[in-house]
C-alpha cells in the first residue's frame, strides 16, 4: 500500500540503509575472491596455495590503499610503510625469546625476552600503527595534491630507513627469522573478504561519501560545512590499519621478513594493481589484482627464460618491472578510471539485469 501510494505521487521507493548496501554489496564483490581461494585450497598443492596467500595479502594491501587514496582523491605511496610496521610488530612481539637472544639480543626495552600470543602481538601491534597513523594523519590530512603525495613517499623512506639504521630492533638489512607461521590461506581468506567487506562498507557510508564529495568539489564540500581534514584523517587510519593486518599476515605466513619487501617494488606493484583495477571503486581494487598477480606469475616464468615452439628465448630479468611500469603508463593514458571504471560489481550486476529485463 505504501509504495503503491508512493508510485502514484511520482516519488521514489525509499533507497535502502547504507550499511545493507555495503555490506551486502561486500560480499558480492568477495565472492569471487572466496570462490577462487576455495579452489585453490581443495584443488591446488601447497605451493601454489601458499602463492595463493600471498597474492590475497597483497591484495588486502590494495584495498587498504583504495580507502583513502580512492575515497579522497589524493596519492598516497606511504602504505607500505604500514604494513612494515605491522610485520615488524609482530616478529618483535610474537618471536620466540630464545630466537630472539640470536637475532635482537640488545633490544630496547627488554623486547627480546618479551613474547606475546599471536593474538595479543596482533592486537598491539595494530594500536602501535594506529598511534603512528594518526600522528602521520594530522599531516597528511592538511595537505593535497602533489605536496600529500611527496609527504607520504618521504613517510615510507624514513620508516625503510628505521628499519635499515636500528639493527638493535629491526635486525638492519638482515632477514627477521623465527616468526611463528600460525596462519595459513585459510585465515588469509577470511581476513581477506572482511577487509573488502569493510573497506565497502566505508565507502558507502556517509563519511565515504562525504570525502569523495570533497576529491570532486572542494569548494561545494566547503560550502557545506564539510570537514574534509578530519574524513581524511578517517580514511588514512582506516587505510594504515588495513595495511598494517596484511603485514600482520604476511610475518605470520612467511615466518621471515626484510626491510626490502616493504619498498618501492611493493609499493608500484600495489599501485599497479589499484590503476588497473580502477581506484575508485573496492571492485577495482579486487579486479585489479586478481588480474595482475597472474599476470606477473606468467611473465616471472618467462624472465628465467623458456622454450616455444622449439626455440629457446633468453632470460629477460626485470621484465615484471618493465611490465608493472607499462600498466601505470597505459591505463593512465588510455582509461584513467580503470577496468572497473566507477561502478561496484553488484552495481554493474544491477543494472545489467535492469537491461536485460527492458530488452525483453
Amino acid at each position: 500500500m505504501v509504495d503503491a501510494v508512493s508510485s502514484m505521487s511520482g516519488r521514489a521507493a525509499p533507497r535502502r540503509p547504507w550499511w545493507l548496501t555495503g555490506f551486502g554489496g561486500g560480499l558480492v564483490t568477495a565472492l569471487p575472491v572466496l570462490l577462487i581461494g576455495l579452489a585453490v585450497m581443495m584443488l591446488a598443492p601447497n605451493y601454489h596455495q601458499n602463492l595463493a596467500a600471498t597474492a590475497a595479502i597483497n591484495l588486502i594491501i590494495v584495498v587498504g590503499l583504495q580507502v583513502f587514496m580512492g575515497n579522497s582523491g589524493v596519492a598516497h605511496l606511504g602504505h607500505s610503510a604500514f604494513v612494515g610496521l605491522g610485520a615488524y610488530g609482530m616478529a618483535i612481539l610474537a618471536t620466540p625469546v630464545m630466537m630472539k637472544r640470536l637475532s635482537i639480543p640488545n633490544a630496547p626495552l627488554g623486547l627480546a625476552q618479551v613474547q606475546l600470543h599471536p593474538l595479543l602481538a596482533v592486537a598491539v601491534s595494530l594500536a602501535i600503527v594506529a598511534i603512528v597513523a594518526m600522528a602521520s594523519g594530522r599531516v597528511i590530512a592538511r595537505l593535497s595534491g602533489i605536496a600529500a603525495t611527496i609527504v607520504s613517499l618521504a613517510f615510507l623512506i624514513v620508516v625503510h630507513s628505521m628499519f635499515l639504521h636500528w639493527p638493535a630492533l629491526f635486525k638492519g638489512n638482515q632477514g627477521f627469522f623465527g616468526i611463528p607461521q600460525v596462519v595459513g590461506l585459510p585465515g588469509v581468506l577470511a581476513c581477506t573478504v572482511a577487509v573488502i567487506v569493510v573497506a565497502r562498507l566505508f565507502r558507502e557510508s556517509p563519511n565515504g561519501l562525504q570525502l569523495r564529495a570533497t576529491a570532486q568539489n572542494a569548494q561545494a564540500a566547503d560550502a557545506l560545512a564539510i570537514d574534509a581534514r578530519a574524513l581524511r584523517r578517517q580514511a588514512w587510519l582506516l587505510s594504515a590499519l588495513i595495511c598494517a593486518l596484511a603485514g600482520v599476515l604476511y610475518a605470520l605466513l612467511a615466518g621471515t621478513i626484510s626491510p626490502r619487501i616493504f619498498y618501492f617494488q611493493q609499493v608500484f606493484m600495489t599501485l599497479a594493481m589499484l590503476i588497473l583495477g580502477g581506484m575508485g571503486t573496492v571492485t577495482g581494487a579486487v579486479a585489479g589484482t586478481l588480474i595482475l598477480s597472474i599476470g606477473l606469475e606468467m611473465i616471472r616464468s618467462l624472465e628465467s627464460g623458456v622454450t616455444v615452439a622449439g626455440i629457446e628465448l633468453p632470460a629477460m630479468l626485470g621484465l615484471s618491472g618493465v611490465a608493472l611500469g607499462a600498466v601505470i603508463v597505459l591505463c593512465m593514458s588510455l582509461r584513467p578510471q580503470g577496468i572497473c571504471g566507477p561502478y561496484e560489481l553488484d552495481e554493474m550486476l544491477t543494472r545489467a539485469l535492469r537491461r536485460f529485463r527492458g530488452g525483453r
